[in-house]
This record gives structure tokens, sequence and C-alpha cells, in this order.
């Protein structure tokens, strides 16, 4: 069952999925522009992967292994929903998206081997991570100025509870820009899997109920203009829409 919140009336409201239409608790079917959409679950602390997928690494010209996953973290200032808009700066050149399963937490844990990870996940939702790379210092020390403008991270429309999902490691993700395919790849790609992202975190610091771990983009990131939608779509998870706007 595919879960969002989503603000009708005036009131929030907690909805699931039926043939494609939003469905209230009392049973009303909405159709999905009828409704502000939230991001699906409420995040705590954001974490974000860099360089996870090979090929993406390739494609921006780092070829180098990293000693270590290349992590940081992001305000909830970032996060907004779907069917959202998304600023692009006057002082950009290149802003691209980055197609990503998002993982969010479902306990608290500290030391968590990766063969019990899985334990500790709540469900999965469609994140969009758009980066400003103009702004970008280096790998090693990415600039706030990157990821933490205020709605660069779409999140929904669904969250899917891990049960549903039989294989995370074995997901597709595509991206299109105003209908046209610009992204494809799979989780299985991923350097290091959600196991391995929970183990490593975990080794330093608590995870908690509610944070969330955006785990990388597979190759395809393409200049994004004002104007432009962009799906984002993670298979078995949901399809997520935003728009560019200006200042």
């Amino acid at each position: 069952m595919k879960q969002g919140r989503v603000l009708y009336e005036s009131t929030l409201h907690h909805v699931t999925e039926l043939d494609g239409k939003v469905q209230l608790k009392d049973g009303r079917l909405i159709e999905e522009h009828e409704v502000e959409w939230l991001p699906p679950v409420e995040t705590e602390t954001i974490f974000t992967l860099g360089l996870n997928y090979a090929d993406h690494a390739k494609e921006l010209s780092f070829t180098s292994p990293l000693p270590e996953p290349l992590v940081f973290l992001k305000g909830k200032n970032t996060i907004t929903g779907h069917r959202g808009t998304t600023v692009r700066p006057e002082d950009v050149e290149f802003m691209h998206y980055e197609c990503e399963l998002a993982v969010v937490i479902g306990k608290s844990g500290k030391n968590i081997k990766k063969e019990e990870a899985l334990d500790y996940v709540k469900g999965y939702t469609v994140a969009n991570d758009y980066a400003f790379r103009d702004y970008l210092e280096n790998y090693f020390r990415p600039n706030l100025r990157v990821k933490n403008r205020d709605g660069c991270t779409p999140v929904g429309p669904w969250f899917v509870s891990k049960e549903e999902i039989e294989d995370p490691m074995n997901l597709q993700l595509r991206t299109y820009v105003n209908g046209e395919k610009t992204q494809e790849g799979s989780t299985k790609d991923m350097i290091l899997g959600i196991p391995e992202l929970i183990e490593y975190l975990s080794s330093f610091m608590t995870l908690n109920d509610g944070d969330m771990i955006l785990t990388g983009t597979p190759k395809g990131s393409v200049d994004t203009k004002v104007g432009d939608e962009v799906m984002t779509e993670v298979e078995g998870v949901g399809r997520l829409t935003n728009t560019i706007v200006s200042e």
C-alpha cells in the first residue's frame, strides 16, 4: 500500500493510492492535482550520498576510488513535495536532477551490522536531489550551497513499506525531462548498498526513527532550465514530478 500526506480543503490528510488516485480515509477518491502534496514522511536527519554509482562518478570525471563513503547532511528546509517547484538561481549555469531511492529508518540503532541492517528500515520513497554544481568546492568538501537551498529536494509522492519491496537492491531508476527519458539505472549498481550504508553510518552515530538516507544517483545528469518538468521514478515506489522556476 502506497501511503502519503496531502493538504486538501485546508486539512492535513494521511492518504493512500488507489487506481492512480488519492484515497482519503473516508473512502473519497481525489485526483492528484486537486491536493497539495507534502513529503510522505516527516524527516529527521537527512543523509545524502555522493558518487555512490561508479557510472555517475565517471560522468563527472571523477574516477579515483574514495577511501570511505562521501556523505553529507541536508537541512529540513530542502525538502518539498510532489508537484512542487524548485528555484533555479540566476547565477547558476549547471543545475541537474538526481533520481534517488530514499531509505527511511524505522527504529533507533547504533553499531548495526549489515546482516541486520534491513531490520532497521521502515520503507522507501523517491527523492530528486537537485545539485547546483557551480557552487561546488571539491568532491571532498561539498559546498552547502550545492545541496541545501530551500526546496531543492522533492520527495514523494508515496511512502512504501519495506515489506512491499522484495529487493531494494534491484530497482530501476529513471528520469524524464519534459517527457523525454534522460536517465536510467538500477540500484544494483550502487557502490555501497543499503546494508553497507547503514552499517557505516551507525558505526559512529545513532540512527533514529525518521532519518532518511538518499542513496545516490546513476549517470544521466542533464542541465535543467526554467520551465522544465522533471519526473523521477523508482520502480515499485513511485513517480515524483517537479517543475523548475525562476527566482
